[in-house]
């Protein structure tokens, strides 16, 4: 398990981490979420001992992530690290290499990930001639290539297109299901709720939100989504403790307390005019993002 805890680190006038806490336990994807510049890359950073924190310690297993461990964790980082002008299955191999793997195993591993992640034909191009989405995928496949069992990927999902999400998707849960830890940052809330199974809310270097996915969706206040033939003019007579959360093209999204009954809401609708739809659902990640930040600035 990787243990971040009550992690501290400013630059110069701006904390940057304010007693940080964050667990990714073997088999886990978790998803490391908040605002620009709320934290998560120097939380990151701290984990792989690129950035050495004020305070707070950062461990795996219950120890200290010195070089050992480091070897075998698997980072991403939001700035890329890749060589430009040296070719891809040589920078695989070198880096597998760097990590302690064998001249053999190496290149057994950088074959597998590229026509894991459809690149073999690309294999001997210099990373600066390819796309910056397949350039994204050989940095998957650098940080795959010498068989972590930690990974950490910052904003992977950036720039890539609707075919590269899904191949990133199913290799992340592959690796989950093997046992590996995985966590990464990315501002795509919803592709992170469909994902994850846990996820960590960060917001000016603290924690705001964390836990199972499903768990927080159904402690949130449900959605009423409600489209009457007429003016929506029912919305003034709502009973305490609900919120117009959202409205437009004809459709208001009521956001009901846990003890709101929702036929009281509906029948008012009914009153306005004929329903066209009515729709319950819980809140989307993205919904509980929001509220964990205002509820902060409330603070």
């Amino acid at each position: 398990m990787l243990v971040l805890e009550q992690l501290q680190r400013r630059f110069g006038e701006v904390v940057a981490l304010d007693r940080l806490d964050l667990t990714v336990a073997a088999g886990e994807l978790r998803g490391f979420v908040g605002p620009n510049g709320a934290g998560k890359t120097t939380a990151m950073r701290c984990a792989v001992g690129v950035t050495t924190p004020d305070a707070g310690t950062v461990t795996w297993e219950g120890r200290p992530v010195d070089l050992e461990v480091r070897r075998r964790i698997g980072y991403m980082p939001e700035e890329r690290g890749l060589y430009p002008r040296m070719r891809v299955m040589e920078q695989l191999v070198y880096l597998a290499r760097l990590h302690g793997l064998s001249a053999a195993a190496a290149t057994a591993n950088a074959t597998h990930w590229l026509e894991r992640l459809g690149l073999s034909a690309r294999r001997d191009s210099a990373v600066e001639e390819l796309s910056l989405g397949n350039q994204q995928r050989v940095q998957l496949a650098a940080a795959l290539v010498h068989d972590p069992v930690l990974l950490i990927l910052d904003e992977p999902f950036s720039g890539l297109d609707p075919i590269a999400v899904d191949v990133m998707s199913e290799v992340l849960l592959e690796r989950a299901a093997a046992g590996v830890a995985v966590v990464f940052s990315s501002h795509q809330l919803d592709l992170v709720e469909d994902l994850c199974r846990s996820v960590t809310v960060v917001d000016a270097g603290r924690v705001v939100l964390r836990g199972d996915v499903r768990e927080l969706k159904r402690a949130g206040d449900r959605r009423l989504r409600v489209a009457v033939d007429g003016e929506p003019t029912w919305v003034a007579a709502l009973p305490t403790d609900t919120e117009v959360v959202d409205r437009g093209n004809g459709e208001v999204t009521v956001a009901l307390g846990a003890r709101v009954d929702p036929g009281e809401v509906i029948a008012l609708a009914r009153a306005s005019g004929p329903l066209l739809h009515v729709r319950l659902e819980e809140p989307r990640l993205s919904e509980l993002f929001r509220d964990a930040l205002q509820d902060r600035l409330r603070s």
